[in-house]
């Protein structure tokens, strides 16, 4: 992804377009084909516009483009201009799908625990879709990206799930249903889900620690047993105070258990930690490149 770079090819311009067509459908269809009849509030602004267009009648895109205005004004320092420019793109895009594309779609007329799933689903892989190409959709997701400038180490699913609570308890009460409380927390868990599986789970893996007095036969035998390598650190043990050998190896879910019994083979006497890794880049991975 770009990030702020001067540049911008026909090329990135034209991906960009598909993926806020693609992800403006998906979302707004979520929105609009299953919470607007279930009477729920689902997330950030369009969850906002929803609320006003029960009230008053307001075309929710239209709406939406008016409550961003302020919070782009607050957000802008802190996001910069590039991703101001191209959150605009995708917010103009959502607004204009929503307003006269998915109304001419059939509303959901089912279960509205049904409708709250679909709609964090369909809501969740519109919102990833332009998430992965760097972009915004305006509205709260301007707020999510900001605390997340700050706060790094949230993810964006985290910090939207906090964020859009306040838009569905006000939802709660505007439409005086404690079941609207819940089907919009339903629906944005669903969201919250789809964005960090999509976003961090595919490119999950595990990451092992291993202390032992072998290192070079267990980085041998790892490598021997999944093709993977490893990195080597020095260590000191606290209570003996001698020096230890720490290798890491950087793996996918599947290899955990054959890097395990590689290790057992090795140096019964090891001290193994696995650990969770939400993404890994370099060689044997998703390559660094392209990631921003």
């Amino acid at each position: 992804m770009m990030g702020d770079r001067d540049k911008y090819s026909p090329k990135e311009l034209g991906i960009d377009l598909l993926c806020d067509l693609v992800g403006a459908l998906l979302f707004n269809v979520g929105i609009y084909n299953f919470a607007v009849n279930a009477q729920f509030a689902p997330v950030g602004v369009s969850g906002i516009a929803l609320i006003l267009r029960y009230l008053f009648g307001l075309p929710m895109g239209i709406t939406s483009i008016v409550l961003n205005i302020p919070i782009i004004l607050v957000s802008y320092k802190l996001l910069g201009r590039g991703f101001l420019l191209r959150s605009m793109k995708s917010m103009l895009i959502f607004a204009l799908v929503l307003d006269y594309v998915v109304p001419m779609f059939p509303a959901y007329q089912g279960n509205p625990l049904y409708a709250s799933a679909c709609t964090g689903i369909f809501s969740g892989l519109g919102l990833t879709l332009v998430y992965l190409r760097n972009g915004s959709t305006g509205g709260t997701d301007f707020l999510v990206m900001a605390i997340r400038k700050i706060f790094p180490h949230l993810t964006i699913g985290k910090i939207s799930l906090v964020v859009d609570a306040v838009v569905i308890i006000a939802g709660g009460l505007v439409f005086r249903n404690v079941d609207a409380v819940i089907l919009g927390l339903v629906s944005s868990i669903v969201t919250t889900m789809v964005i960090d599986k999509i976003m961090y789970g595919l490119g999950a893996g595990k990451l092992v620690f291993v202390v032992t007095s072998h290192e070079e036969e267990v980085a041998c035998k790892i490598e021997e047993a999944t093709g993977r390598g490893c990195t080597f650190f020095k260590g000191q043990g606290s209570f003996t105070k001698d020096e230890k050998n720490v290798v890491m190896c950087a793996c996918n879910n599947s290899q955990v258990v054959s890097i395990r019994r590689a290790i057992h083979e090795t140096d019964k006497d090891a001290f193994l930690i696995i650990t969770d890794s939400n993404e890994v880049y370099g060689e044997g991975f998703k390559p660094i490149s392209g990631q921003f």
